[in-house]
C-alpha cells in the first residue's frame, strides 16, 4: 500500500442520493420547527447515517482494492467536506450567544462549542440530558450529537478496513460482525440506559455499517444474487403487467424504491421518541434508507422525485442547512422562553435555508475544490482550533460574565438548571444493588442498602433530588419513569402511545421484595396533569390521559386516577410498608428565569417576573386532586399523607423565590434547595428517616 497522497477514486455521482439528502434535512428540520405535526421526523439522522456509510465504504473498498487508498488524503478531503461550514456556524453561534445567552447558558455553549470542534459532542451530550428532554431544547449545538457520531465512524471504519486489507481479512465478514455487534449493543442497551444508547457511538455504528454492507454488495454483485434479483424482478413484472418481463431490473428497482418510501413515510409520521429510540424502531428507517440506494437511479421514484431539480438543491445544501437550522430555532425558544409562534418558527427555518445556501456557495464550494489544498486545510485546521480554544475559555471562565449579566446574581442562575445526576439512572442500581429497570424507566439510589423508596414521575425525581445528591441523610432509592404517574392496573397514553406505566408500580414490590431495608414508600406525580387534560401556565392541553388495563371504561379520568393510585397504596400497605402519599407542590407556571432577569436580547416585549401567583388560583388548580387524594386516603386506612403547600405558599401568594433562594429549576419542577426543604420538612414530621 503506497504511503504517498493519491487521488482517491469516487462513486459516479447519483443525484437521487442528494434527494435523499433532502428528505432527510427536510424531516429534521420540520420536526424540530413543529415536532406536533412530523412526530418521527428524527429519523431523517437515520437516514444520513446510511447515506454516509454507503458513500464512505463505497471510496474504501474501491481504493483499498485498486491500491489506491490513502488515509492522509482522505482525511484532507473529509476536512475539507467538514470544516468549512462547520467553523461559520460555530462562530456565528459564539457570537449569537454572546448577545442573547445569560452567562450560565453561554459557559456551557462555550464547552458544546468545544465538543463540537473534537468532534465528541454525542459524548458532552450523554451526560446532561436526553435528546427528547425539554431542557435540550435550548441548547443551541444539541444537532452536534449526530455529527459527533459521523466523525468517529469516519476515524475509527478507515483504519479497521485497512487493518483488516493489509492482513488479508474478508471485509464482507468484518462489516457484518461489527454491524451485528453494534445492532445487539443497541438492543440491549435500550433496556439499561436509552440515553446511553442515542448518544453513544458503538449503539449507532450500525446504521452507517447498513450503508457500508449496502457498498459491498453494489460493488460486488455475486452471480446467485444476481440470479434471485432477476427471477424476483420478473416475477413483480409478471404480477403487475401483461406483457413479458424485459429483464432490465426496472420492475425490482421500483418495488424496492416504493417500499423504501412508505418505510420512512411510516417512520416520519408514526415513529415517536415515546417509543424508546433508536432500539428496534431505529431499523425502519435504516432499511428503508437502504431499500432507496439500492433501488438505484433508474427506479422511477429515484428518477423523478429524488433527481428532480428542487430535491438535489435542497439536498447539495442539506449539510449546512442542517447545521444552520438548530440554533436559529434554539435561540427563539431562548428569547421567547418557551415554543416561539409559528411565524417566528417558519422565519428561523427560511432564515436557515437562505444562510444555508449562501454558506453552501461563498464557504464550502470554495474550499472544497480548487487549488492550494493544504493551505485551505491548515487554515481550516487552524480557525477550528481558534473556535475550539475560545469556547474552552468562555466554559473555564464562567460563561464571560459582562455587561448586563454582571448585575445578575450568579448563585441563582445556576439553580436554574437542571440537578445533575437526578432525572436520570446513572449506573448506580447497578453498582450497589445490581439492580436495573427496563426502556424509558430511572433507577437511582445512593446507598447498598436503601430505606426510603420513592415511586413517580420527573415530580418524584426532583423531589428525591437532594436526598441522591446527598443534601439530606437519607439512604433512598428512586424507580421513575417521566410522564408517568404510579398507578396500579391503570396505564397512561401520551397522544396515542401507551407509556407502558403499569410496569412501575410492579417493578416497586419486586425491589421492595428483593430489599428489606425499605420500610418507607413515597408517591408522588404531576397529579391534576394527569387527569385534568390541561397544563399549567406557560403549558396548553395536556396530550396524557389514563386507561385502565382490563378494557373497562365508563370511568372519569379522575375516578381513574384515584382507583389506580389506591390499589397500589393498598398492596403497599399490605406488605406492612409505611406508605407516604406527597401531594405535589404547587406548579410555577413560568420559566424561573424570568423571576431572574430579563433577557438582553428578545424577539418580543418582557418584564421582570413578581414570581409569585395568586394562592386561590393554586388552589383551584388542586382542588380536585386534593379532593382525591384525601379519598385514596380514606381508602387505605394507615397511608399518609403530606402536604408542602405552607413551605411555597402563603394565605395569598404562592412564590417562586423564597429567602433568596429559587424554588424551581423550570416551570414545574422543583429545585434541589426545595427539595431539601421538603425532605427536611418529612423528617421532622416523622415521615421520613
Amino acid at each position: 500500500m503506497s504511503a504517498a497522497a493519491h487521488a482517491l477514486s469516487h462513486p459516479k455521482y447519483r443525484p437521487d442520493i442528494d434527494g435523499l439528502r433532502a428528505v432527510a434535512v427536510v424531516s429534521v428540520v420540520a420536526f424540530h420547527a413543529a415536532p406536533d405535526w412530523i412526530a418521527g421526523g428524527f429519523i431523517g439522522v437515520d437516514i444520513f447515517f446510511v447515506i454516509s456509510g454507503f458513500l464512505i465504504s463505497t471510496i474504501l473498498f474501491n481504493n483499498l482494492e485498486r491500491d489506491t487508498f490513502s488515509l492522509r488524503e482522505f482525511y484532507a478531503r473529509r476536512i475539507q467536506r467538514i470544516f468549512p461550514s462547520l467553523v461559520v456556524v460555530l462562530t456565528a453561534t459564539y457570537a449569537m450567544g454572546w448577545w442573547v445567552l445569560l452567562a450560565n447558558e453561554f459557559a456551557q455553549l462555550g464547552k458544546h462549542i468545544v465538543a463540537g470542534a473534537l468532534f465528541v459532542s454525542n459524548l458532552a451530550l450523554w451526560g446532561e440530558s436526553g435528546y427528547f428532554d425539554a431542557a435540550a431544547e435550548t441548547k443551541p449545538l444539541l444537532h452536534l450529537w449526530s455529527l459527533g457520531i459521523e466523525e468517529q465512524f469516519y476515524i475509527v471504519w478507515p483504519l479497521l478496513l485497512l487493518v483488516g486489507w493489509n492482513r488479508r481479512y474478508n471485509l464482507l465478514t468484518l462489516t457484518l460482525v461489527l454491524g451485528g455487534l453494534s445492532m445487539w449493543l443497541n438492543l440491549k442497551g435500550m433496556a439499561k440506559n436509552p440515553t446511553a444508547t442515542f448518544y453513544a457511538p458503538q449503539t449507532r455504528f450500525w446504521e452507517l455499517l447498513a450503508g457500508s454492507f449496502l457498498a459491498w454488495a453494489w460493488l460486488h454483485p455475486h452471480a446467485k444474487t444476481r440470479s434471485l434479483s432477476n427471477a424476483v424482478d420478473r416475477w413483480i413484472h409478471r404480477m403487475l403487467y401483461r406483457d413479458m418481463p424485459s429483464g432490465d431490473g426496472k420492475a425490482l428497482a421500483n418495488a424496492l424504491s416504493v417500499i423504501g418510501v412508505i418505510l420512512l413515510a411510516f417512520g416520519v409520521f408514526r415513529i415517536k421518541a415515546a417509543f424508546g429510540f433508536p432500539g428496534k424502531w431505529a431499523i425502519v428507517p435504516v432499511l428503508g434508507a437502504v431499500c432507496i440506494i439500492s433501488a438505484g437511479p433508474t427506479a422511477w421514484f429515484n428518477r423523478i422525485v429524488l433527481s428532480s431539480r428542487p430535491a438535489v438543491w435542497l439536498g447539495l445544501i442539506s449539510f449546512p442547512l442542517y447545521l444552520w437550522h438548530w440554533p436559529l430555532l434554539a435561540f427563539a425558544r431562548v428569547m421567547e422562553e418557551g415554543l416561539p409562534s409559528a411565524q417566528i418558527r417558519i422565519a428561523a427555518v427560511v432564515l436557515a435555508v437562505v444562510l444555508a445556501w449562501l454558506t453552501y456557495r461563498l464557504v464550502e464550494r470554495p474550499l472544497r475544490f480548487g487549488a492550494r489544498k493544504r493551505l485551505k486545510i491548515l487554515v481550516l485546521c487552524g480557525l477550528m482550533a481558534c473556535i475550539g480554544a475560545v469556547g474552552y475559555y468562555t466554559f473555564s471562565k464562567a460563561g464571560l460574565v459582562f455587561g448586563a449579566q454582571s448585575r445578575i446574581t450568579n448563585a441563582l442562575l445556576e439553580q436554574i438548571v437542571e440537578p445533575p445526576n437526578t432525572r436520570l439512572s446513572d449506573g448506580s442500581c447497578e453498582k450497589y444493588l445490581q439492580f436495573s429497570l427496563g426502556p424509558g424507566a430511572v433507577c437511582l439510589t445512593n446507598s447498598s442498602a436503601p430505606q426510603v423508596l420513592f415511586v413517580g414521575d420527573s415530580h418524584a425525581m426532583s423531589l428525591n433530588s437532594a436526598a441522591v445528591l446527598g443534601k439530606v441523610a437519607i439512604q433512598s432509592m428512586l424507580i421513575g419513569n417521566h410522564g408517568c404517574a404510579p398507578l396500579m392496573s391503570h396505564s397512561i397514553m401520551e397522544g396515542k402511545v401507551n407509556k407502558g406505566c403499569n410496569a412501575l408500580p410492579d417493578e416497586a414490590l419486586k425491589v421492595l421484595s428483593r430489599f428489606p431495608t425499605i420500610q418507607t414508600v413515597v408517591l408522588d406525580s404531576r397529579g391534576p396533569l394527569y387527569f385534568s387534560g390541561q397544563g399549567y401556565g406557560v403549558e396548553g392541553a395536556s396530550n396524557y390521559s389514563i386507561f385502565a388495563l382490563d378494557g373497562s371504561s365508563g370511568a372519569t379520568q379522575a375516578e381513574m386516577f384515584r382507583k389506580g393510585y389506591s390499589e397500589f397504596a393498598a398492596a403497599l400497605l399490605a406488605l406492612h410498608k409505611q406508605v407516604v402519599v406527597v401531594i405535589d407542590p404547587p406548579e410555577l407556571g413560568e420559566d424561573p428565569r424570568a423571576c431572574v432577569v430579563v433577557r438582553p436580547v428578545s424577539l418580543s416585549p418582557k418584564t421582570l417576573s413578581s414570581c409569585t401567583q395568586s394562592r386561590s388560583k393554586v388552589d383551584e388548580r388542586q382542588a380536585v386532586y386534593r379532593q382525591l387524594v384525601a379519598q385514596i386516603q380514606a381508602d387505605n386506612p394507615g397511608l399518609a399523607v403530606y402536604d408542602p403547600i405552607d413551605l411555597f405558599c402563603d394565605d395569598a401568594q404562592c412564590y417562586g423565590l423564597r429567602n433568596g433562594n429559587l424554588l424551581y429549576w423550570d416551570d414545574d419542577h422543583i429545585s434541589t434547595w426545595a427539595s431539601e426543604l421538603v425532605l427536611t420538612d418529612m423528617q421532622k414530621r416523622k415521615l421520613l428517616p
